[in-house]
């Protein structure tokens, strides 16, 4: 007797059920997924692009010298980077997509390259061709209390010249002892060496080298029996001084005190040997008394 069990037609589906899927038919579920999961991510991974660098820019980027209100400054710069060929020590940058609105914005990052004046005249300014960058506000711009300078800043460089000043009125931020613990002359010790090590690419121009040839930080070694570079080196007169620190033990140390006259260039934060570094340079900040 045969069995009739292999010739016999499948069951019915349950009322509502599937049938089931083919591979080629799962495997195309599978790719539509992932492709929806991966365009879904591209779209929220633009719109964080988009958002994020705004967010960041809440860092207040340190403006070439003569810069306008930050306000005014993205507004009328127009990002053509003239100031950026023209400064001697590379100093200035334009800003990238983390800078949000500043994108393409000209700063400076002391701490890597501070602008000490090696062009005297300030060329930046005098590249700048709308008046973002300049020696003199427009009378319909409102000047910031403690921004003005008291009087023109005095050039160490140009100290023996008919005309010693430079022509900023304004100061693009102030110098600051961040890091009282750091520093070395508070520790009374002296600094040996480089500033900032062999490796270092910053330059800065040294008068008793070449007054308008800026040179290696890393070529210029110091020897000092208490550490005074933020004062010796900054471009500024008057703008900061070392003042005695009580000592208990009878240490001879020193006190980096910053003056009315400093103008933010960011030397001092530059040329500080110690790390972290010790004195930094606060963007846009005005003078409030000693800092």
């Amino acid at each position: 007797m045969s069995d009739d069990s292999d010739t016999r037609p499948p069951p019915p589906a349950a009322a509502g059920a599937r049938a089931p899927r083919s591979g080629h038919r799962a495997q195309q579920a599978r790719r539509e997924f992932i492709r929806t999961a991966v365009l879904s991510c591209g779209m929220i991974g633009a719109g964080l692009l988009g958002f994020l660098p705004v967010v960041q820019a809440g860092e207040k980027r340190l403006r070439p010298p003569g810069a306008l209100d930050e306000s005014d400054f993205l507004s009328s710069c127009i990002k053509c980077g003239q100031c950026v060929q023209v400064c001697p020590v590379q100093a200035i940058h334009l800003g990238d997509i983390t800078d949000g609105f500043g994108i393409g914005v000209p700063f400076i990052a002391a701490r890597e390259q501070a602008c000490d004046f090696s062009c005297d005249a300030v060329q930046c300014i005098l590249a700048c061709p709308t008046g973002a960058l300049t020696y003199h506000k427009p009378d319909f711009l409102p000047v910031r209390d403690g921004a003005p300078l008291a009087h023109a800043p005095t050039l160490k460089a140009k100290a023996q010249d008919p005309e010693p000043t430079i022509n900023l009125t304004e100061r693009i931020g102030l110098a600051r002892l961040a890091r009282p613990e750091a520093c070395l002359a508070m520790q009374g010790k002296g600094f040996q060496g480089p500033a900032r090590g062999p490796a270092f690419k910053g330059e800065m121009r040294y008068m008793d080298v070449d007054r308008w040839k800026p040179i290696p930080v890393a070529d210029h070694p110091y020897e000092r029996d208490l550490c005074d570079l933020c004062v010796t080196e900054c471009p500024i007169a008057d703008a900061i001084r070392l003042e005695p620190e009580p000592s208990a033990d009878g240490t001879r140390r020193a006190r980096p005190v910053v003056q009315e006259q400093c103008v933010g260039c960011g030397v001092c934060e530059m040329i500080c040997p110690a790390e972290p570094v010790a004195i930094v340079v606060d963007a846009r900040k005005t003078w409030e008394g000693e800092a």
